[in-house]
């Protein structure tokens, strides 16, 4: 089966989106800046199909030299998964210059020349697929989080450009859009916050990483040959 690459893949979502990928048969390489015990646990499980590959996605001047020796080890590189990210929560107007600079760079930069580098040798092998994990604050507003849904809605700007830009080469691009999952970046809402976020919601509950890992997994099919430059919304409908 093919390669598919996910990073952030040691913890959370990309950890989520990493096990089904293996399980669905694919050869996945888990990419992020240190190993994790239930990153250990998942490869274990495996068979052999799941391999950990550190890397510091903040290093940007370091992506290309990653994309070659993942290339090198593993071969060509026919799926991308851009789900690692980081949320700096804070006013606008506290956040120091080096925060900002911190979070754009891995949330928007970072993917954006991950994916410059491993397209080329999709585009060398006439297909390919490309999900980047936006978020539904690239549409919704909330308090504190401005940076962080400028980076996502970035990525859904970049996802739709870019659909236009490899369709010809035979290469699909999409986004997924997660609404409040538990997830180490949604652990510190407490117990009231996380009920007050179900009960908005259509059916009211909160979305799981299972259900973001079937989306990627959809995308990432036979079945969706033929669906580039769309954004998935999982949010049990939060925002419908």
């Amino acid at each position: 089966m093919p390669n598919i690459l996910v990073t952030g893949a040691s913890r959370g979502l990309g950890l989520a989106i990493a096990t089904r990928l293996a399980k669905d048969g694919f050869d996945v390489i888990a990419v992020a800046r240190k190993d994790s015990e239930p990153l250990q646990e998942a490869m274990a499980g495996a068979e052999g199909r799941l391999n950990f590959h550190a890397a510091d996605l903040s290093d940007t001047d370091a992506l290309g030299d990653l994309a070659r020796a993942v290339r090198k080890d593993r071969g060509p590189v026919w799926g991308l998964v851009n789900n690692a990210g980081g949320s700096t929560e804070g006013l606008l107007a506290n956040l120091t210059h080096g925060q900002i600079e911190a979070l754009i760079r891995l949330n928007t930069l970072s993917p954006i020349l991950l994916t410059k580098y491993l397209a080329r040798g999709m585009m060398a092998d006439g297909a390919g697929r490309i999900v980047n994990i936006s978020s539904i604050m690239w549409t919704t507003g909330f308090n504190g989080l401005s940076v962080y849904g400028a980076t996502k809605a970035s990525l859904v700007g970049f996802t739709k450009s870019l659909a236009r830009e490899l369709g010809g080469q035979g290469i699909t691009v999409n986004a997924v859009a997660p609404g409040f999952v538990q997830t180490a970046l949604t652990s510190g809402m407490s117990d009231k916050d996380r009920a007050r976020v179900a009960n908005r919601s259509a059916l009211r509950r909160l979305a799981e990483a299972d259900d973001v890992a079937a989306a990627v997994s959809y995308l990432m099919s036979e079945g969706a040959r033929n669906v580039t430059g769309t954004v998935l919304t999982v949010d049990a409908g939060g925002t419908a």
